[in-house]
């Protein structure tokens, strides 16, 4: 009995463990792959270029939101006895800000390597290191200063309703949550959004004419929408009506989704590079790339 009334209303023992265990997976496929472009980038001098310091921006922000769902994870498999956030508020806070930080980078990356590939495939010039170095920084100092206006008031973090992780409270549904949900929407998703659509479409556009059309041009913007829109759908619907009608499962629904981009931003932006791809093979077979240089 002292088990049951510790777990989390609207979830049994089964489903904890079980959503504890999809978090677990997601989080170290996220922390393997990225980690693995972030160290292929630091190791191999070929793939440090101005455009490849976006992908590895991304890296780092998806890492981020692995290691954000790892702590969730251990907290959910492995405290059985409590299943709920045991670091205080104060440490629920600094999940909340960590979480929503890198979300927020991962997004506002994606949309800056969109941007990059247009440039670079459009205008026919290399993406120079006095535009990368200053895109990379806006997008980590915009997302840090988005996600510190819930610390000051403007928003709220609270546990997200499987008790052992915490995000943006969505569950009040009030005035200030209103006026933050809608104002940062606006700015972190619907305009790095535009931004992937349209630079996308425009090298369709260009690239389609010539025949040499190289990228998939659908797929960023689909995976933007898919992996964040879910997100997106249940903020709205709790600005606009009683969230506590959806089932705390069915809340927890977007967090699982949005914690898989990682490993999906992985695959599509680094192991489908061929230039970071064969970085990445050069500093798991070092001996191997050795030989090859000397020949």
């Amino acid at each position: 009995m002292a088990a049951t009334r510790a777990l989390p209303a609207g979830f049994g023992e089964l489903e904890v463990l079980a959503m504890g265990t999809v978090l677990l997976m997601e989080a170290l496929s996220g922390l393997s792959l990225n980690g693995l472009t972030i160290f292929s980038f630091c190791k191999t001098p070929d793939l440090r270029t101005p455009s490849n310091l976006l992908v590895l921006s991304l890296a780092l922000a998806d890492s981020g939101i692995s290691l954000n769902a790892l702590v969730a994870a251990v907290v959910t498999v492995l405290t059985v006895s409590h299943r709920r956030w045991p670091y205080g508020s104060e440490g629920c806070q600094a999940h909340g800000f960590q979480g929503f930080a890198t979300a927020l980078a991962s997004i506002c990356g994606s949309a800056a390597i969109s941007w990059g590939r247009y440039h670079h495939y459009c205008t026919r010039k290399q993406l120079a290191w006095n535009t990368a170095i200053p895109l990379v920084l806006f997008v980590w100092l915009s997302s840090a200063f988005w996600a510190s206006l819930p610390l000051m008031g403007w928003g709220h973090y609270d546990y997200e309703p499987l008790g052992t992780c915490c995000t943006l409270d969505y569950s009040r549904g009030d005035r200030n949550f209103i006026s933050f949900l809608f104002t940062m929407a606006f700015f972190n998703f619907l305009i790095p959004l535009f931004i992937t659509l349209t630079s996308y479409r425009l090298m369709e556009h260009k690239l389609s004419r010539s025949g040499h059309l190289q990228v998939n041009t659908t797929l960023p913007g689909r995976m933007l929408l898919l992996g964040w829109g879910p997100y997106a759908l249940l903020y709205l619907y709790a600005a606009i009506a009683d969230v506590s009608f959806i089932s705390p499962k069915l809340q927890m629904v977007p967090a699982l989704i949005a914690k898989a981009m990682p490993t999906i931003n992985a695959i599509n932006y680094a192991l489908h590079s061929e230039m970071v791809y064969r970085g990445i093979w050069q500093c798991l077979s070092p001996q191997k790339s050795k030989q090859n240089r000397i020949q």
